[in-house]
């Protein structure tokens, strides 16, 4: 069953339609429904293109955190092969938002990095809603480091809210992890290359967004803070979040425009979640492609590049 968000109402009212029509011509062979499908079918398509052409920031938000929106798993089963997860930060205890091991990506041994939101509310729960504690991002250091002194390239997928502002998170030194995790990011010598598949929330996600190259998906969105957080410390009313997010350019649009990207992979027509398969590939060969323009710089060139491409970042603004 497909989720429609607010502005998809004259899709689904058509694809309604649709379905009412096939289920009639499955019980009664003799009405021939196979025109008016195919008409209706086209208007969707219609429709849809009319719709996502002109998607303001706030929808743009609904799309990036679409419950049917493929998530880090995802795209591990689809791009990896060897995939080995590793767990824990050998300091406190395991953190199931960040998932991170090593493996093979077309045939090249890599460290992978993600975050894991969860698609029901068992994973959900297991993964809370994709918002690390400070063991997440010390796991991730711990994995860093591993591909650092094994000279391996490092793959990373965000996909959060930001990350978990409880209390214990909080006594268990989140800031500082964070920051370790970026600094991290920016120090070791091997190529890392991050894609933002659905939100990409504040300090949880550049901890692991540090890369040479960074890219994001057409419907993703990239921000200091959410726009619920933003409306709700401005205006004192989260209501305003859609305002916010206009605001705050957190659109691929305009974070390439800005330079703090480097680069928008186009989602299919009705966001990533329409055709999941084709985004994972398309993600899969931006990655490939980074990977071989890297491979031939050195150690040393790989870390100055990356340290001196966010030290640019707003200079020319």
């Amino acid at each position: 069953m497909h989720n429609y968000l607010d502005f998809e109402k004259p899709i689904s009212d058509l694809e309604g339609k649709i379905i009412e029509l096939k289920k009639l011509a499955t019980e009664d062979e003799s009405i021939d429904t196979s025109e008016e499908i195919t008409r209706l079918e086209s208007r969707v398509q219609d429709a849809m293109q009319d719709i996502y052409s002109k998607l303001n920031p706030w929808q743009k938000t609904q799309v990036a955190r679409h419950p049917q929106r493929p998530h880090f798993v995802d795209y591990a089963n689809a791009l990896f092969t060897d995939f080995t997860p590793l767990a824990g930060d050998r300091k406190f205890s395991e953190d199931a938002a960040i998932q991170a091991g090593l493996g093979r990506f077309n045939g090249q041994p890599v460290a992978i990095i993600g975050q894991e939101k969860g698609n029901d509310t068992k994973s959900r729960l297991k993964h809370n809603f994709g918002s690390p504690r400070p063991e997440g991002y010390r796991k991730a250091i711990r994995i860093l480091e591993l591909a650092d002194r094994f000279s391996l390239p490092v793959i990373t997928l965000i996909d959060t809210a930001g990350a978990y502002p409880g209390v214990g998170a909080e006594e268990r030194g989140q800031a500082e992890a964070i920051a370790r995790s970026t600094e991290m990011c920016l120090n070791v010598k091997v190529p890392i290359v991050s894609v933002v598949i659905g939100e990409g929330g504040s300090g949880g996600a550049i901890a692991i967004a540090t890369g040479n190259r960074v890219y994001m998906l057409e419907h993703a969105i990239y921000s200091v803070i959410s726009p619920e957080g933003a409306a709700s410390i401005l205006w004192r009313d989260s209501a305003r979040a859609k305002e916010a997010a206009t605001n705050m350019k957190i659109t691929s649009e305009d974070l390439k425009s800005l330079g703090v990207i480097d680069g928008v992979i186009p989602e299919p027509i009705g966001g990533a979640h329409r055709d999941p398969a084709k985004v994972i590939t398309a993600t899969g060969d931006v990655i490939n492609k980074a990977l071989s323009e890297l491979s031939t710089h050195s150690a040393n060139q790989i870390r100055a590049e990356r340290r001196q491409k966010f030290l640019d970042i707003g200079r020319n603004l």
